[in-house]
């Protein structure tokens, strides 16, 4: 196994040096401004123009919709200040899409929404009192399927998927499919605002700290949004809407579908390939097979099975639980690459539980286990850091007199399940931000990754008061 393990260290680490890392980020910057240009699917700008200015308050109703999770909540803005409670969430109902959800038909998905707002709202006494106002409880919206977006309370559903019967969905008014069955439901409800899960990280983030311009998700998948000036981006992105031309209006938060970059930017390994070419859409999102979640325990079961058919891994018989794609689970990765036994006798024993194996892998076998592991996850970070690195140095590059205007720094809101609990990927991403700074030294602004947790949520209450201020 030594050799396959030298193999698997050397295709996967040999391009983290930092010198390759700013090569590969000056690759994926070029393709970040060819597609503010001209792409169809990547670099769309939002109806967001403006970051919150930190004055917004008051109490809205936010929800997020995702694919197995609704969450409803009230959420509190009491004004910026050095306190981080000056965005909280004062109440949170969360239920699952399950798949007797999900197939619910005509506007039965939509009905149960409804009905899980006014079972959230019935229990808070301020939403209560609020309701039986005239004036109509605002809400902003967290969706996280595609959509044609065509004001900022307002777009035209593009499909679902994952396993929603959506056929009766499509090409229907988000706004007007959830303010109908709110009305069903006796709910007094105005939507006033509809973001993605990206551009209400940047939201909720901008509000706590005014140095933020991006944001970055990475769980399952990986996506971010930044703010940039509207003259970096060609008329032809704004579609059939009005072109902004105000005084006031000179940027906009532009959602870059990250997932699908990379193609040119990132080596690949045979096992990357295997992935993509069995994949259901091969290289549609090549950026988020190499280093998202959903990806990277796929990424080390394939080299598990070539070393048990060619290096004498589990005595050459893969277990049967892992002959299946995508049974490797990111958080078991996670688990074993923080056990720090020598003998590493808790990821032993957790091999065998999980994956109901006869005897627990050898010391030895699970040694070589961990150092793909960590191969893997290093070059996460690696690719992950040039892609944030492309997207800072984008901002520089577009937007460098407004920077200049009193930011010591450059801060990205981080939310996501990876960035944000596997172990040090946030502060190893770090450490190469900070050495492609001093790398490349033009004056370059230090980048700052901070967590921006439950931002879908928060920044949905975030848009939705920014709507009632006007700005």
């Amino acid at each position: 196994m030594d050799t396959l393990l030298k193999e698997v260290q050397e295709l996967f680490e040999r391009q983290l040096r930092v010198e390759h890392l700013l090569a590969l980020s000056k690759k994926l910057r070029a393709e970040l401004k060819e597609r503010l240009q001209s792409s169809p699917t990547c670099m769309l700008p939002s109806h967001n123009y403006t970051l919150p200015n930190g004055k917004e308050r008051g109490t809205y109703l936010a929800m997020e919709v995702g694919g197995s999770t609704l969450r409803v909540a009230l959420v509190d803005l009491d004004g910026r200040n050095k306190s981080r409670h000056c965005l909280r969430i004062r109440r949170i109902v969360t239920s699952t899409i399950d798949n007797r959800v999900r197939d619910l038909r005509s506007v039965a998905f939509f009905d149960w929404i409804a009905g899980k707002i006014g079972e959230m709202l019935s229990v808070d006494r301020t939403a209560c009192d609020y309701m039986q106002l005239k004036e109509p409880l605002p809400m902003g919206i967290a969706w996280s399927f595609p959509i044609d977006q065509t004001s900022i309370r307002s777009g035209n559903i593009l499909g679902m998927g994952k396993g929603f019967h959506c056929s009766i969905y499509k090409g229907h008014d988000l706004g007007d499919l959830i303010i109908q069955a709110c009305q069903r439901a006796n709910l007094n409800i105005r939507l006033d605002a509809i973001v993605n899960d990206s551009s209400a990280a940047v939201l909720s983030r901008a509000y706590i700290d005014p140095s933020t311009r991006l944001a970055v998700i990475l769980g399952t998948g990986i996506n971010a949004a930044i703010h940039l000036p509207i003259s970096s981006l060609h008329r032809s992105k704004f579609g059939q809407r009005e072109f902004p031309t105000t005084v006031d209006t000179t940027h906009v938060l532009v959602n870059t579908e990250l997932s699908m970059f990379g193609k040119r930017a990132f080596p690949t390994t045979r096992w990357d390939e295997y992935l993509n070419t069995h994949h259901i859409l091969p290289d549609y999102q090549p950026m988020e097979y190499l280093l998202a979640g959903g990806y990277l325990g796929e990424i080390v079961r394939l080299i598990v099975v070539e070393a048990t058919e060619t290096a004498g891994l589990f005595n050459g018989k893969l277990p049967p639980s892992l002959s299946t794609p995508f049974t490797l689970e990111t958080r078991t990765l996670a688990a074993v690459e923080a056990d720090t036994y020598p003998s590493l006798s808790p990821s032993c024993q957790m091999f065998q539980e999980t994956y109901s194996l006869p005897v627990p892998p050898t010391p030895t076998e699970m040694h070589f286990i961990r150092q793909v592991i960590l191969s893997v996850s290093r070059r996460s970070q690696g690719y992950f850091t040039a892609a944030i690195y492309a997207l800072s140095s984008l901002l520089h590059e577009t937007d460098s007199e407004k920077l200049e205007n009193g930011l010591d720094h450059i801060t990205i809101g981080c939310d996501g399940s990876v960035i944000n609990k596997y172990p040090g990927y946030m502060e190893n991403s770090q450490v190469l931000l900070d050495q492609l700074v001093r790398l490349e030294n033009q004056g370059r602004k230090r980048v700052v990754l901070e967590s921006a947790g439950e931002s879908a949520v928060l920044g949905a209450g975030v848009a939705v008061a920014m709507a009632n201020a006007g700005n």
